[in-house]
């Protein structure tokens, strides 16, 4: 049976995974590209972006692990991208172009319903307007004995974590500090909601630090 879990979110020494002041021209907020750079120089990165070349060191060796056995993604709507309330019209289909790095069914959610958007490369955007653990459900039937990844934002894996439904979290520590932004551990209890420190080596440009559910 597959596992719930994050992996590869990039955090900064103070917990944000996110700048300030997010938009259209700053989809990761300002500054935000910064706990990200453990990740762009990486062979997957590249291919992910159909570039040839990259790091193959620590880095890319978890990032290559976190894209590896997953059956199904699922996102905020703020990770789909930056139109607020009712969806004006069908134009906007992601961050990503017409061939989205997810390359299986991918469940965004949403207090605002839209038709599923069909992509290139197998990725099939789903809206989801009933909640968190609705969505967890179609995943795991979309992604089936493989992995359902929850790949952000920052108060989606908070929702989450709250009712204890991700089994798995791997944080790439970027050591740099932020100072403001969205921090993935406000008003977090890790240690109350039974998640332990298991494992953590150091790459390039990040630290991996893995935490388990007990």
């Amino acid at each position: 049976m597959g596992k719930v879990r994050v992996s590869s979110y990039a955090v900064s020494l103070d917990g944000y995974a996110a700048g300030p002041n997010q938009s259209l021209q700053n989809p990761l907020g300002v500054r935000g590209p910064e706990i990200f750079e453990w990740f762009f120089p990486t062979r997957t990165f590249r291919a992910m972006q159909g570039q040839e070349g990259g790091s193959t060191g620590v880095d890319d060796d978890w990032a290559r692990r976190g894209m590896e056995n997953a059956g199904a993604w699922i996102l905020g709507r703020n990770m789909f991208g930056p139109v607020r309330g009712p969806w004006p019209d069908d134009s906007w289909k992601g961050w990503w172009g017409e061939e989205p790095p997810y390359q299986v069914p991918t469940f965004v959610l949403t207090h605002h319903a839209r038709a599923p958007v069909e992509m290139k490369g197998g990725t099939t955007f789903y809206f989801v307007t009933d909640g968190i653990e609705s969505a967890l459900k179609r995943a795991k039937e979309a992604a089936g004995e493989k992995d359902v990844r929850i790949g952000g934002g920052a108060e989606t894996i908070r929702q989450y974590l709250r009712r204890r439904l991700i089994d798995e979290l791997h944080l790439a520590l970027r050591p740099i500090l932020m100072g403001s932004g969205e921090n993935l551990f406000a008003g977090l209890d890790l240690t109350a909601l039974g998640y332990r420190y298991t494992e953590h080596i150091s790459g390039e440009g990040a630290i991996h630090v893995v935490l388990k559910k007990q």
